[in-house]
Formats: structure tokens, sequence, C-alpha cells
């Protein structure tokens, strides 16, 4: 294992691009960097299920999917073709099944990457999903319609083998319903702008996202949702942990919510089946994040507001959390879909955490 870095910085810095990694290869470099609300559904906590490419169409599958949401077919004169119908309704549904709600300029992002042209085209696609029951809206976002899937359209993906199956994930209607559909739109916001200027575009990435992800540990009461998990393995780590801020909680309770990694990562158990051979060992490592070597990274993404007062509130939670001895970057929705650096304002360690954290007690 490397040596760790031990020092405190709050300066920004812009992370080195990195490739999609492997599980047996790559190096960790820290890549560009929660309002998790009590209506959304969340998923026990066990291993998050890393969701890959190799994960979607195969034989038995779905004829009108395809391999990952992609942008419009270039015939061979290099000009864009127009997307099938079909195709179009199985990449909506395959986005709506990972980022949970999203409306249709954030789809047509995604699935058409044409203005106006591909609006009509997603738009279309979405009135026919909800004709065959597969998809509905809530809510809006100002004028915007909030789409998320029905049960039925979970179903529709899980039969077609187009994502591993995900039991207990809700589908975000309460959550918008109970008046927190902008805080999941913006959650969807961060993870298009977070695959676009970091991942380089890679719109394979976006099937290895997972939203509102429980975190829980039932001998202590802690647990948490977070708001974004993507599974892009590296030698170190197999997962990063995304939070996001829309403006609407204080910043003290910011502060805890960053801090609750804190206490999640120092939280160690004894070994074996009655504890009785004086060893301990990580939670986190042994019973969620089994193939990682470090903790994952926490990146913590604030929107919501005008942009000085989101560097105000970065300021102020790089104060609240100084000394963390968890890896935390921080950054605005702004600059994040600009592509600019992020602020490292925690840094992973260890040795502190476990001093920290000392011996549970009891065997």
């Amino acid at each position: 294992m490397r040596s760790l870095v031990v020092t405190y910085t709050s300066s920004a810095r812009q992370p080195a691009p990195e490739p999609r990694p492997a599980w047996a290869r790559g190096t960790e470099s820290p890549s560009g960097g929660p309002e998790s609300s009590a209506a959304s559904s969340a998923v026990n906590d066990s291993n998050v299920v890393p969701i890959t490419a190799a994960h979607t169409t195969r034989k038995g599958a779905s004829r009108r999917a395809d391999t990952s949401p992609t942008s419009l077919e270039t015939s061979a004169k290099g000009k864009k073709s127009t997307p099938t119908a079909g195709k179009v309704r199985a990449d909506a549904l395959r986005l709506l099944g990972c980022v949970r709600i999203a409306t249709v300029q954030q789809m047509a992002q995604v699935i058409t990457k044409e203005e106006s042209d591909g609006r009509l085209y997603v738009r279309r696609a979405m009135v026919e999903l909800a004709e065959l029951g597969l998809a509905e809206t809530n809510g809006k976002v100002g004028k915007h319609p909030i789409w998320n899937l029905t049960v039925a359209g979970q179903k529709a993906l899980a039969d077609g083998n187009e994502l591993p199956q995900r039991p207990k994930a809700g589908t975000g209607a309460k959550a918008v319903r109970a008046g927190f559909g902008p805080h999941g739109v913006a959650v969807t916001d961060m993870i298009l702008a977070y695959t676009d200027t970091v991942l380089s575009g890679d719109r394979e990435c976006l099937t290895d996202w997972q939203v509102e992800v429980n975190h829980a540990i039932k001998e202590t009461g802690l647990s948490f949702n977070t708001d974004a998990v993507l599974a892009v393995p590296t030698k170190t780590r197999e997962v990063r942990l995304f939070e996001l801020d829309n403006g609407t909680m204080s910043q003290a309770r910011l502060a805890k919510e960053v801090w609750d990694y804190e206490r999640y990562a120092g939280h160690r158990v004894w070994e074996g089946a009655r504890g009785t051979n004086g060893h301990t060992y990580p939670f986190w490592q042994r019973h969620r994040y089994t193939r990682s070597e470090r903790f994952p990274l926490l990146y913590v993404v604030l929107a919501g507001k005008k942009e000085h007062l989101l560097d105000n509130r970065r300021q102020a939670l790089t104060a609240d959390v100084k000394g963390i001895t968890v890896a935390v970057w921080v950054t605005t929705l702004p600059r994040l879909q600009r592509g600019e650096p992020w602020h490292e304002i925690g840094v992973d360690d260890p040795h502190r955490r476990r001093e920290r954290y000392p011996e549970p007690a009891g065997r």
C-alpha cells in the first residue's frame, strides 16, 4: 500500500484525467471530485452493484434496446441520421433506471445531443412510454415536467436484462410529489456534468451510477443516503461517493452530512463470529467496499444559489470540516459544468482515523 499523505490543503487543483480503469490495474488520482430526502427510497447496506456495459443488451434482451445511451448515429456521408423511436424509448428507460428522475432536456443531452430536434424526439418517446405505463410525471422544475419510471418501467428494464435488479430502489415518484424534484434534477445535472467533464463524455459510464444509496451501521444507529455512487474501480478504490447540496439545508447540517462519512469510515468491528481473537477491522472494508484498499473519495457539489454565494458556502464548509480524516473534494455545479478545478478539503488518513475512533467497546 502506498504511503498516505497527511498534510491538509484547501487549495484548488485540477486532477489529472483518468481513463476508465479495470479492477486489476490503474492508479488512484482524484478525478474532478446532500440532501437526501426522507421521502426517497434507498437500497440495503450491502455492496453497491457495479453496473457496466456488460450488463446491457445481449441474447434474450429487449429487441428495442441498444448497448448504451449514445448520440445520434452517423451515416456513411457523415450526416446524423434520425434515431428510431424504439431506440430513443430504450435509451430513455435505461437512463431513468440509472439517474431515477430527469427532464426531457437532460435526457436529450444524453440520448440525441441535438438541440430542439433532440428534445422533440425524446418528448415524443416519453409520451409513448407514458401511454404504455412505463414512465410518468409527478411534478415540474420550472416549466419542465420531471419524468420517472413506474414500477412497470423498472420491471421492463429488469426483464430486458438492461440493468441488474435493484428490488428496493424507488422510482422517485414519492420524492417528486413531496417537493424534492428540484434536488433530484440537480443530482442528474451533477451526474451528466461529471460524465462530460471528468469522464470525457464516456456515455457507457452512465450505467455505472446509482442514486440514493443507503449507508448504515445498525450497532451505532448511523444511517444516511448518498446522493450518487459511481462504480468506476481503480487500483485502490472501487467506487466514488457524491453528495449534492441544492442550497436548502443549513451550513451546520451540510457539515454534519460530511462528518457522517468519517464516522462511517471509522467504525470498527471485532474479527471472528464471536469476536474472540482480539483483532478488529474497518466495517466498510469487510461489509461494504470489499475490493477497496482505501475509503472511497467523497465529492461534494454545491448548487441551488448564485455562484458567489456557492463560493462562500464552499469556504465555510472547508472551515467546518478541517481535520477530517477521509478524502473530500468540493466544487460548485457551475464550476463542474465548466470543467474547472476541484478543491481538496479533506485527506484520507486511516491512522489518525483509528486514533479518533478506537476499538469498539465489549466483545
